[in-house]
């Protein structure tokens, strides 16, 4: 019988992804394109893959690819995908495409963060919208979802904050589900000390996602801000950096919003 030390490190990973995706076996070897004998073989440690199978095995199994890495390194293998540091001049065509989408949303806010919600950007009104929020919490690296869920951040302003706050955490819990990492599952511990009780009932929005109701900073002012949020990624992406962002973007969900948030952004 092989025990897991023998296994080695690869072995058990594989497994644990395959077993966290739900994929069988058979139905690994069919999307890699080699046989299940071989896949079985992998998982035991009696089978020692070589780096183009490790990367095809990981691509059907849709791991993160900073997970890639680190499983030809378990196999003794070079990483395959770059990390770059975003201020790397050899990314300005990425970083001017994210600054023009950004300011191609004005007057509605748009932040692009990393895989951890940091932020990395954002346009003039997203700064408008959180306005207001304790100093701390808008220090590098800032925390979008802290920011948008804290008592001295977005909280008091949020009128459905039960709702949209279990909104953010779910589904921050399915990404940590999905692709775990210590540090976004702290993220989501925090986050839930934080939020009101969950709702007995879930809301019907009519397909759309939770929005969230934001009351305006000035309290004389009685509006309310409708806005429902987007999520987009480059889903192409080789290098590690890149694949990490992610631009979320706010949309009015009625005409009031769209007005208020022009009128947001006016210099």
């Amino acid at each position: 019988m092989i025990s897991e030390s023998t296994q080695g490190p690869l072995a058990g990973a594989l497994r644990e992804w395959r077993t966290r995706r739900r994929v069988s076996q058979l139905e690994l070897a069919v999307r890699a394109g080699t046989t299940q004998r071989h896949v079985s073989f992998i998982e035991s440690g009696r089978s020692a893959p070589g780096r183009s199978m490790i990367i095809r095995l990981a691509e059907s199994l849709e791991v993160p690819i900073r997970e890639r890495n680190e499983l030809l390194l378990a196999a003794g293998f070079a990483p395959a995908y770059p990390q770059t540091r975003l201020d790397d001049p050899r990314l300005e065509p990425i970083r001017t495409a994210l600054e023009r989408i950004l300011q191609g949303h004005l007057p509605y806010p748009a932040v692009v963060v990393d895989r951890f919600g940091d932020l990395v950007s954002a346009n003039a009104a997203f700064h408008k919208l959180i306005a207001g929020a304790a100093p701390h919490l808008l220090l590098a690296p800032m925390s979008v979802p802290r920011v948008l869920l804290h008592p001295q951040g977005l909280a008091p302003r949020i009128a459905n904050l039960d709702e949209w706050a279990w909104h953010i955490i779910e589904r921050l819990q399915a990404e940590s589900a999905r692709n775990p990492d210590v540090r976004l599952q702290d993220l989501v511990s925090e986050l839930r000390a934080l939020a009101p009780p969950r709702p007995r009932e879930s809301p019907d929005h009519l397909g759309l996602a939770v929005p969230l109701r934001l009351r305006a900073h000035d309290l004389a002012d009685t509006r309310e801000l409708t806005l429902v949020t987007t999520l987009t990624h480059f889903g192409t992406a080789v290098d590690v950096t890149i694949a990490e962002l992610r631009l979320e973007a706010f949309l009015p969900a009625d005409e009031g919003t769209s007005a208020l948030l022009a009128e947001l952004v006016e210099p």
